[in-house]
């Protein structure tokens, strides 16, 4: 079982012309997506990857009928595609663009609320369904099918740690790319609620990092609603006060958002809290026993 998406999700990808677009379309239907369509104006009638291209979402949904699509475009696009989404119909976005203005992402959420849809992003990897679909831009061979949902905030770090478990024959229900950016659509609270529900995940892994509060927010979450084992690393142990570190949420402002105070707020939970990446494996080992 996963969450959010399966093997019938239908996928339409916005900007699908482009490099990034054409590439990471190939990706995702070599992982078995079940893309239908996807967007490019004034490209209308070209294929891509045997794909058929429109020139606008909305003549893609009268065909098709999708129900998630991501956006690969300059930032500054994202906000007109996201929205046009939105009012085609569309239930899941997932954002690539990074450093998306702060007033864009902010009336993509707002909209997005308003149509009852979900946003992973900006600035995310994506979200897969192990064995099932991918819609993102992780690496494909590392995600196998087993009993771990992981969530994260940082693309790179994951993959690392998706890595290590996948050298262990150890997989993974669902994988959640939460975004980099201040403002994102999902937060752990959204996935951890949707993990304990799901009867396919057994152990539960966060990924996560200095700055804001939704690592704090999460452990009162885990402290009264989960009941799964939850394993967690933080990123930025070293990071300066005031200096960004890589993503736009990642840096500690007027003492807010150490990497102190989520560990402690974690391990209070009774969240396990490693040191290293390569540490999860063990920890999820001994958690699956």
């Amino acid at each position: 079982m996963s969450i959010y998406i399966d093997k019938n999700t239908r996928v339409l990808v916005q900007g699908i012309t482009g490099r990034q677009g054409s590439f990471h379309t190939g990706q995702m239907l070599a992982y078995g997506t079940n893309i239908v369509g996807g967007i490019s104006p004034g490209k209308g009638g070209y294929e891509v990857e045997g794909i058929p291209v429109y020139d606008s979402t909305f003549e893609a949904m009268e065909i098709h009928d999708a129900e998630a699509t991501i956006l690969f475009m300059p930032a500054a696009f994202a906000k007109d595609a996201a929205l046009e989404a939105l009012d085609a119909g569309l239930k899941i976005l997932v954002l690539i663009p990074e450093n998306i203005p702060l007033k864009d992402a902010m009336e993509i959420m707002a909209y997005a609320r308003r149509k009852e849809a979900l946003v992973i992003g900006p600035n995310t990897f994506g979200l897969v369904s192990s064995g099932n679909s991918k819609i993102g831009i992780m690496p494909n061979r590392y995600f196998i099918p087993g009993p771990v949902g992981i969530v994260s905030r940082s693309g790179t770090l994951c993959y690392e740690i998706v890595g290590h478990l996948t050298e262990e024959k150890i997989g993974t229900t669902t994988v959640v790319g939460l975004g980099g950016d201040r403002v994102v659509g999902l937060h752990f609270i959204d996935v951890l609620q949707k993990f304990e529900a799901d009867e396919s995940t057994e152990v539960v892994v966060m990924v996560g990092e200095i700055g804001g509060s939704a690592e704090e927010e999460a452990a009162s979450f885990i402290a009264e609603n989960i009941s799964k084992p939850v394993i967690a690393y933080l990123a930025g142990k070293s990071a300066p006060p005031g200096k960004r570190m890589g993503h736009a949420g990642a840096i500690i402002e007027r003492g807010r958002g150490t990497f102190e105070s989520k560990v402690e707020a974690l391990s209070a939970a009774g969240v396990k809290v490693v040191d290293l990446p390569t540490q999860i494996t063990t920890a999820v080992q001994a958690a699956l026993k």
